[in-house]
C-alpha cells in the first residue's frame, strides 16, 4: 500500500504514477550465448534482463504511459488490499475528508487470482463490518464439527475432534514457504457433511518433510468440498513433487471414501509465507507500507491468513490516513514514511497470535521431525500457550535446503487414475490459466546457462518436479547434443514457487501482462 501526500490543500491529493506499457506485439527472435565451447539457447528475453533499448524487437516502438491520481495507491485487490481500502474510505466518510483511492489488480477481476482453503476466522471482518450478516455476505457455512487426524498409509495413529464457533467457511480468502494444491469438488450428497472442517499430517510425507492437508465441506447450494494439500518448500528430495504427493494423498482410505462418484472442477496451487512470527520484514519505507500475506502474517498451525491480512490492511489504513489528512504536512510530492503502521502491528492481536505460535513450525526441525514437533506444541503450546521464553530458529533458505540427485533416492509416483488423481496438464487446464502468447516469457533467468550446468547437473532438474503447472521442461537440444530448458510460460498459475525453491536462485518471477493467469472461480 502506497499513501500519497497531498498535492494541494485544495484538492488534498498528489500525482502517482501507474505505469501501463503497450507495446506493439512484436515476433520473437532467436538469440544465442557463449558457454565454453557450446552454444547455449537464448531463454530469457524480457526486457528486466535484456533492456529495450539494447533489443531489436522494441526499435521503433512507442510507447504510452498512463498517469492517474490518487492520495493511497494499493497494490493488489486480495482481502488485505480491499480491506485497507474499505477503511479508507469508512474514515474519509466518518471525518468528511475527500479521498481518492485507487486500488490497482494484475488479474482480470477482483478474486480471479485468490486461491484459499476457503476457511475465514471472522475477527477482522466483525471489526471492519460488523453488520455483515445483516448485509447478506455470501458466508454460508459456520464450522460445526473439526476433526484432527495423524494419517498413515492406510489409517490413522490417532485422531481428535472438537467444534469450533469462531469460524466460516467462506470462498474467496487469500492465504519461510510452502507450497498449497488444492482442488474443488462436487460429491455424492449422501457423503456431504456442511459445516464439517478435517485437518491432517502424516502419509504420504516421511515425518521428516513438513506438510498437511485439509477437506472442507462447503454448503453453497450443492455438494462442494474444497480440498488441499500443503508441502513445505524446506524439503531436501529433489525428486519430490508436490503435485503428485496431493494425488497421491487423494488415494488415503478416508479421503476415497468422501470422493468416489464426485466430480473435480476446479484446481489450483499457491505458495505460502509459513516464516510466521521470526520472519516478518520491515513493514514500511518512504512512500509505502507492506499488508496482507507478503508479510508473512498467516497463522501457519492453523493454515489460516485472511483474518491477519485483512487487520493488516485495516491498521495501515488508519495509520496511513491520520497522515493524510494532516493539515501539517512538509512536502506537497515526497512519499509519506509512516513508522507508526509497525508500532500499531506490534500493539494489535496480530502480533500476540503469531508470537504465541512462533515456535510450532521451527520445532519440526529436529531428529524425530513430525513426531518431536507435536510433542514440542503439545507441551509448549497447548499446555503454556506459547509462553515459553524463547524463539526457535528457521533452518535457513527453502532454496538451500535440496540435497544432490546423487545422495536422494528417487520417488516412485502411481500412476493417475483419472477418477480420484489426475495428471498436471489436465489440472491446469481446470484453472483457467492464460496468457497471451505474444508476450516476452514472465519467467525470467538471471543466467541462461546456469539450468543445464547446475540444476539439471547436480539436482536432477528439480524445477521441473516442484513447479505445480507443468511450466518447467527438460528437452532435449534438436542437434541431438544435450538437454535444453523449456519454459511453458503460458501454464504459469502465478504461484511463484519457482522463484522460491530455485536451488541457484537464478529464476526471477516478473509481472506479466496484466488480466493474464488463473481465472478461479470460487477457490
Amino acid at each position: 500500500m502506497f499513501p500519497a501526500c497531498r498535492y494541494s490543500l485544495q484538492a488534498r491529493r498528489c500525482i502517482r504514477a501507474l505505469k501501463v506499457v503497450q507495446a506493439e506485439h512484436v515476433a520473437p527472435q532467436v538469440y544465442s550465448t557463449r558457454c565454453s565451447s557450446s552454444t547455449v539457447p537464448r531463454i530469457t528475453t524480457h526486457y528486466t534482463v535484456y533492456p529495450r533499448d539494447k533489443d531489436p524487437r522494441w526499435e521503433g516502438v512507442e510507447m504510452e504511459r498512463f498517469a492517474d491520481e490518487a492520495d493511497v495507491v494499493i497494490v493488489g485487490g486480495g482481502p488485505a488490499g480491499l480491506s485497507a481500502a474499505i477503511r479508507l474510505k469508512q474514515l474519509a466518510n466518518q471525518h468528511e475528508k475527500e479521498l481518492r483511492v485507487c486500488v490497482v489488480e494484475k488479474a482480470s477481476q477482483i478474486g480471479a487470482h485468490t486461491l484459499s482453503g476457503a476457511c475465514l476466522e471472522a475477527t477482522a471482518l466483525n471489526e471492519l463490518i460488523p453488520d455483515w450478516k445483516e448485509r447478506g455476505a455470501p458466508l454460508n457455512t459456520p464450522v460445526t464439527e473439526d476433526k484432527f487426524r495423524v494419517k498413515t498409509e492406510t489409517g490413522f495413529m490417532q485422531q481428535a475432534s472438537g467444534l469450533l464457533f469462531h469460524v466460516v467457511l467462506f470462498h474467496e480468502d487469500g492465504s519461510v514457504k510452502g507450497i498449497a494444491t488444492n482442488d474443488l469438488w462436487v460429491i455424492d450428497e449422501k457423503k456431504w457433511r456442511p459445516g464439517r472442517a478435517e485437518h491432517s499430517v502424516g502419509w504420504p510425507l516421511n515425518r521428516n518433510t513438513y506438510g498437511g492437508s485439509f477437506l472442507y465441506h462447503l454448503n453453497e447450494g450443492e455438494p462442494l468440498v474444497a480440498l488441499g494439500f500443503v508441502v513445505g518448500l524446506d524439503y531436501t528430495n529433489p525428486y519430490l513433487s508436490p503435485f503428485r504427493e496431493f494425488q497421491r494423498w487423494k488415494h488415503h482410505p478416508s479421503l476415497m471414501t468422501t470422493l468416489e462418484g464426485g466430480n473435480r472442477i476446479a484446481y489450483g496451487a499457491r505458495a505460502l509465507n509459513e516464516g510466521g512470527f521470526q520472519s516478518i520484514p520491515k513493514l514500511t519505507f518512504p512512500g509505502g507500507m507492506l499488508i496482507g500475506c507478503s508479510p508473512g502474517f498467516m497463522n501457519v498451525p492453523k493454515i489460516k491468513g485472511t483474518h491477519t491480512a485483512m487487520k493488516s490492511g485495516m491498521l495501515a489504513a488508519e495509520t496511513a490516513f491520520n497522515r493524510i489528512t494532516d493539515e501539517n504536512l512538509q512536502s506537497e510530492t515526497a512519499g509519506l514514511y509512516i513508522p507508526e503502521y509497525e508500532e500499531a502491528l506490534e500493539k494489535s492481536w496480530i502480533c500476540k497470535e503469531l508470537y504465541a505460535v512462533r515456535n510450532i513450525r521451527p520445532s519440526f526441525h529436529n531428529y524425530f521431525g513430525l513426531y518431536g514437533g507435536m510433542l514440542y506444541t503439545g507441551i509448549f503450546y497447548w499446555v503454556l500457550r506459547g509462553k515459553e521464553p524463547w524463539t526457535l530458529k528457521h533452518n535457513g533458505l527453502d532454496s538451500a535446503q535440496l540435497k544432490p540427485a546423487k545422495d536422494c533416492a528417487p520417488i516412485e509416483y502411481p500412476k493417475p487414475d483419472g477418477k480420484i488423481s489426475f495428471d498436471l496438464l489436465s489440472s491446469v487446464a481446470l484453472s483457467g490459466t492464460n496468457h497471451e502468447h505474444d508476450q516476452p516469457p514472465h519467467l525470467t533467468l538471471k543466467d541462461d546457462r546456469v539450468p543445464v550446468a547446475q540444476n539439471l547437473a547436480v539436482y536432477d532438474g528439480p524445477e521441473q518436479r516442484f513447479c505445480p503447472a507443468g511450466v518447467y521442461e527438460y528437452v532435449p537440444l534438436e542437434t541431438g547434443d544435450g538437454m535444453r530448458l523449456q519454459i511453458n510460460a503460458q501454464n504459469c498459475v502465478h504461484c511463484k514457487t519457482c522463484d522460491i525453491k530455485d536451488p541457484s536462485q537464478n529464476i526471477n518471477w516478473v509481472v506479466p501482462e496484466g488480466s493474464g493467469g488463473p481465472a478461479y472461480n470460487g477457490m
